[in-house]
């Protein structure tokens, strides 16, 4: 079932979001060469509780970490370490979702440590901008499908390959809800959108293929071939006057994607 959300409801989101992206804000000045993932896990759980949100992903699922770290050939899901420790030129992902006055919120951005490769750059400025296309397709009439082939035909007019084991998702009460928001797809398919929804739009997209495979801790995974992946995430809201970002800390509507 999808629950659209009320005005009221839509604003305690946003003041949900806009503390999960003040914690992402603050992972900007935390990552560098030499610090361990398991730095940045402690850093994300203090400035979280300062700020008054309760870290979603803690314990659910039974994943043990407030924030999913996820470096290089890491797609999603990664487990902060004390024993992982960050090298010049390495991406590192950083997914991270909080519950607030009873609702959820869920963003990602994948940051470069020091100074990466032009390609891995390269990478990061796509995946960020597939989000905003996909973003921009989220509009009142349009349907699923349409955020996805917005995402997927970016990508792969770049030279890259989006993911499509795992996707982005409905949110509210419930960390994850209905819909399902792939990063592939066709126009016009799947679930019309209408106003109230709230939606995790989240493309995660390899340099290489698409193939990817978790490891042996159940929760990391990484692309099949090596190669690098970079990861986006905006929790938005689907508005009579268009889509509106729900994590961000300071200009609340949407930022160009160009």
């Amino acid at each position: 079932m999808i629950h659209r959300k009320s005005p009221p409801e839509i604003a305690l989101m946003r003041e949900g979001g806009a503390a999960v992206a003040k914690v992402l804000r603050r992972m900007e000045e935390v990552v560098k060469p030499g610090i361990t993932t398991a730095r940045i896990e402690e850093e994300a759980d203090r400035m979280a509780r300062s700020l008054g949100i309760a870290p979603a992903f803690k314990g659910y699922n039974g994943y043990p970490a407030a924030i999913c770290v996820s470096v290089n050939e890491e797609v999603v899901h990664g487990i902060p370490s004390s024993e992982r420790v960050l090298a010049e030129g390495d991406i590192v992902g950083l997914d991270f979702g909080a519950l607030y006055k009873g609702f959820y919120s869920d963003a990602a951005v994948t940051l470069p440590v020091g100074n990466p490769s032009r390609e891995a750059r390269r990478l990061l400025e796509v995946t960020r901008k597939a989000l905003y296309r996909g973003i921009e397709s989220a509009l009142v009439g349009h349907r699923v499908g349409d955020v996805a082939f917005a995402i997927q035909s970016f990508v792969e007019e770049n030279g890259f390959s989006v993911v499509k084991v795992f996707v982005g998702h409905g949110i509210g009460r419930s960390l994850h809800e209905e819909p399902q928001v792939p990063n592939f797809g066709e126009p016009q398919w799947g679930v019309r959108l209408k106003e109230g929804m709230t939606l995790a739009i989240e493309p995660m997209v390899n340099a290489g293929g698409d193939g990817v495979k978790v490891l042996d801790d159940g929760w990391t995974a990484v692309t099949e071939d090596g190669s690098l992946s970079a990861h986006f995430e905006h929790t938005i809201a689907v508005t009579e006057n268009g889509p509106l970002i729900l994590t961000m800390d300071e200009t609340p509507r949407m930022e160009s994607g160009n």
